[in-house]
């Protein structure tokens, strides 16, 4: 039996106001660990989002995401996002350490969660995997703007792991995310 190919409007088949609910629930019963078991979650469904995502490029006429000239890719990856509803989608290169993922209306977010910290975690881990589907490595991936902690965006980083660890080292210390990038420069 062939595996069928999610559509890609149903790898989002989750209501998002399930999605919040299920991060509610999860910081009332696990306090900080709620943050694990969302990331693992995410990570788990990268593989079929971005299986969606090469489906939708073939319908598109943009043949396979992993041979796409980086410009191409991102226009496409903005347009998937935005079209299967996970938000308006923009991607921009933060010199030679990021790509930032930003969102104004991101599908997890809740402005009204009022979290103490950035909190958009299953993204975080499907953003990760399906990212390192197309680089062919792994692609780690940090949350350091959310409109569910008060911002006017989400902003994604996606990097390596050594830049991720290094920018979350930095923001426990009081530092910004973007002095953080600029160290390593």
């Amino acid at each position: 039996m062939t595996p069928r190919t999610m559509s890609p409007a149903s790898h989002s088949a989750i209501p998002h106001a399930s999605l919040r609910a299920l991060r509610a629930a999860l910081v009332r019963d696990l306090g900080d660990g709620f943050a694990a078991v969302l990331q693992e979650s995410g990570h788990a469904g990268g593989e079929s989002v971005f299986a969606s995502f090469a489906a939708w490029c073939g319908e598109h006429g943009q043949g396979s995401p992993e041979a796409m000239p980086y410009a191409a890719f991102q226009q496409a990856a903005a347009r998937f996002f935005t079209e299967s509803g996970w938000g308006t989608v923009t991607l921009t290169s933060l010199g030679d350490a990021a790509v930032a993922l930003d969102s104004a209306d991101w599908s997890e977010a809740d402005p009204e969660a009022a979290m103490p910290y950035p909190s958009c975690y299953y993204s975080a881990g499907m953003l990760s995997d399906f990212f390192g589907h197309v680089a062919d490595d792994v692609v780690g991936c940090i949350e350091v703007e959310c409109r569910s902690h008060g911002a006017e965006r989400c902003r994604f980083l996606l990097t390596s792991a050594d830049v991720v660890s290094h920018v979350y080292q930095r923001l426990t210390e009081g530092v910004g995310y973007e002095e953080a990038l600029q160290e390593l420069a």
